[in-house]
């Protein structure tokens, strides 16, 4: 892999655990991501404390263009979660992640949709932040172009409206229009399968979310969302700021194949499982 998780040596059931998070063939991805703090935006926002100013950030941009390779850097943010109805809070309690949860509630054999391959959903494939994401702008539509489970996205910029009754659907549907710089992203349409955010957070098939997208120089697009879904939150749930960081480059197949997670299921989660007693 070309990003690698620095994990310290440990003993008995917590080395095993650790191999969970090594050798997944999802979770390896894991190891690509990093938490960044908030940023507001400007030149080299987001850049590690010391880290030499790109060469790029003062570059001229055009704010309502965002064509480019991206990479998200951010993390949700758990004590903002709203609270949740009931039957919201009996999804989360039952939904057991293998990793990037709640601490205490990852477990080596959660049961994450997206480790028996299930697609990983929106907005989830853009804030896991593992490997980055081309857009492409196009007459009347943009294409989010995903590296981590090779997907893409359409936001259908038109002037169509969000239909009324769609069928549900991993990734949603999803308009967009302009606000001045700002790109304004409406999507609803979801089916609910997946999860919101790591750690199982739900959301429904009531579930809308607006995205707001804006070009802050060469090398930084900030990113805010609101989710309102009433059926499992009691109030919009606001995220953000997120940056997306410009990372010129090729992308590449990132394809999750269910022999592979068989044999991780088999080899590594199962025997982790029974080291740490769970």
């Amino acid at each position: 892999m070309r990003n690698r998780l620095n994990i310290p040596t440990v003993l008995g059931s917590v080395a095993a655990l650790a191999a969970v998070l090594l050798f997944s063939p999802v979770a390896r991805a894991q190891r690509g991501q990093t938490a960044q703090p908030r940023q507001q935006g400007g030149a080299n926002q987001g850049q590690r404390r010391g880290a030499a100013p790109s060469p790029t950030a003062n570059l001229p941009f055009e704010p309502h263009d965002l064509t480019g390779v991206w990479r998200f850097g951010g993390g949700l943010a758990q004590n903002n979660v709203p609270p949740m109805t009931p039957a919201a809070k009996a999804k989360f309690d039952a939904n057991i992640p293998g990793l990037g949860g709640p601490e205490g509630k990852n477990q080596p054999l959660g049961n994450d949709p997206m480790m028996a391959c299930d697609p990983v959903g929106y907005p989830r494939v853009l804030t896991f932040g593992a490997y980055p994401m081309e857009m492409v702008q196009l007459p009347g539509r943009i294409i989010q172009f995903f590296d981590y489970f090779y997907v893409h996205r359409t936001i259908w910029m038109d002037g169509r409206k969000l239909p009324d009754d769609p069928e549900p659907t991993w990734y949603g549907y999803a308009v967009g229009h302009w606000e001045g710089d700002t790109l304004v992203v409406e999507s609803n349409g979801y089916n609910g399968r997946a999860w919101f955010a790591n750690g199982g957070y739900p959301y429904s098939e009531d579930a809308r979310l607006e995205e707001r997208y804006k070009r802050m120089d060469h090398d930084t697009i900030n990113i805010t969302m609101t989710l309102t879904d009433p059926a499992m939150y009691t109030k919009p749930w606001m995220l953000g700021p997120w940056s997306l960081r410009w990372r010129p480059g090729v992308m590449r197949e990132d394809v999750c194949a269910p022999s592979d997670e068989q044999k991780y299921l088999k080899d590594m989660r199962e025997p982790a499982a029974r080291k740490t007693g769970q």
